[in-house]
């Protein structure tokens, strides 16, 4: 889920996370892919970022995790904002 900040060069990203597996969950990242939109929608640039998985996670536990995700204004002009549309998690 995403949500619009007061600064265009940043988003609020929640995941919830499901630990379905037999054994907690003890560390790894989550990888954000942030693209800078043009106020025409062009895309112009995709930003990765990367963040610690929020650990731990007991086996059959749910967590729900918001975090501000955010670009280098530089990279943001103004007219142009960003979304981030690519996530990915790797448990450890």
């Amino acid at each position: 889920m995403r949500a619009a900040t007061d600064l265009r060069r940043c988003e609020d990203v929640t995941l919830d996370f499901h630990n379905s597996g037999g054994t907690a969950v003890r560390s790894g990242t989550v990888a954000f892919g942030t693209h800078v939109i043009g106020a025409l929608g062009t895309d112009w640039a995709t930003v990765d970022s990367t963040v610690p998985l929020p650990t731990p996670i007991a086996p059959g536990a749910r967590k729900r995790q918001t975090w501000a995700v955010c670009v280098d204004s530089w990279r943001v002009p103004l007219g142009m904002h960003v979304e981030t549309r690519d996530v990915s998690v790797r448990w450890e």
